[in-house]
């Protein structure tokens, strides 16, 4: 029987979701790891029982967890996550020098090829891989060193690496206040693909780096077209990020967080709106996802089963997922603490969770 995973990370642990195909009964397992910020956990594409998991505290610092059980139990691996090369330096909006630092890792990406290859995208904006299930890492260093990077600024989270997305031997990363930048050979060297990205508060909109990107995605039938949403504006490219358009058209607003594509429609994309970069909840207290199913430019609201009134959370840039069913399941989790999917492309939403921690990433698995 088909088994639907969610997995989400939170301010104060892990959960994981379960239900059957028709994702309409949801099982809770967790907290796992109560009482610790959960940055991000995401599965194996190749092995469902493989997950992996970001565990962070000011106190203690950034452990990664490991199950090969789907969920059930929890081993800590790889706690060496260290600058491999001498410091770097990048600018504060003054133009002071700021040291490079290691806060935390913002996202997890498995290989999905091999469940023992995963990536993980730290702050201060470098990329590890590990081989061994995680435990042990090697950085890439070739993007933390990128010639641009002294012009790369923190963005209001702090200057994390939140986007990899593997199209081995290419790689794409994501950097908050920096960018996105494409490895074609496996993350040695790397190119800043920003042209026809606009930023304002930067000497010049048309930098080469230095654009708050928030988050990407791309369709795997479609390597070469990606939807991105960032600091203001929702782009796209269709030339492997040699050059981006805008695609905002008709949004309430155009800053938000996340951006997600239909599984089986590279055309079906979907944002969640929020009212600006000063007020991080949607416009009017009506949560609403849009979804546009031209690529953007028209965009329709999605409301049935969502709060239309007296509603201020926000959704995080990794806190939005679809699975891969026939009839496609979309899924996001609220600041508030609310998990919602859509077991029908969006059409209508229903609660898995309304009262956990605030919700900080979604991943989902389809287990058949």
């Amino acid at each position: 029987m088909t088994q639907v995973r969610v997995l989400a990370g939170t301010h104060k642990g892990g959960f994981v979701l379960t239900s059957d195909g028709k994702r309409e009964k949801w099982e809770v397992s967790g907290p796992h790891f109560g009482g610790w910020d959960v940055y991000h956990m995401k599965g194996s594409p190749v092995d469902p029982d493989r997950l992996y998991a970001s565990q962070n505290t000011g106190w203690f610092g950034q452990i990664i967890q490991r199950s090969d059980d789907g969920g059930v139990t929890w081993q800590p691996v790889g706690n060496d996550f260290t600058y491999a090369t001498a410091p770097g330096t990048h600018l504060w909006y003054d133009d002071t020098p700021r040291p490079f630092e290691f806060k935390r890792i913002w996202h997890l990406e498995p290989s999905p090829t091999d469940p023992d290859v995963v990536y993980a995208g730290a702050e201060d904006a470098a990329l590890y891989r590990s081989a061994d299930g995680g435990s042990t890492w090697t950085e890439l260093t070739g993007i933390r060193t990128h010639a641009t990077a002294p012009s790369w600024h923190p963005g209001a989270g702090g200057m994390c690496m939140h986007t990899i997305i593997l199209q081995e031997p290419r790689i794409y990363v994501a950097i908050s206040a920096a960018g996105i930048f494409r490895s074609d050979d496996g993350g040695q060297t790397w190119r800043a693909v920003n042209r026809g990205l606009k930023q304002d508060g930067i000497p010049n909109p048309d930098a080469e780096a230095g654009h708050c990107v928030h988050h990407v995605e791309a369709h795997p039938s479609r390597p070469d077209t990606l939807f991105m949403q960032k600091h203001w504006d929702v782009m796209r490219s269709d030339d492997a990020a040699e050059s981006w358009t805008e695609i905002s058209g008709n949004l309430p607003t155009d800053f938000g967080f996340p951006i997600a594509v239909h599984p089986h429609e590279p055309e079906t994309v979907y944002v969640v709106p929020i009212t600006s970069d000063s007020l991080h909840y949607p416009p009017d207290g009506r949560l609403r996802v849009y979804r546009s199913r031209t690529g953007g430019g028209e965009w329709e609201p999605l409301t049935a089963g969502l709060p239309q009134q007296d509603c201020y959370v926000n959704v995080l840039r990794d806190a939005m997922a679809v699975d891969t069913l026939e009839s496609a399941g979309i899924y996001f989790g609220t600041t508030g603490g609310q998990v919602y999917v859509s077991a029908n492309s969006g059409d209508t939403w229903a609660p898995i969770a309304r009262d956990l921690p605030a919700v900080l990433s979604v991943e989902v698995q389809v287990i058949p």
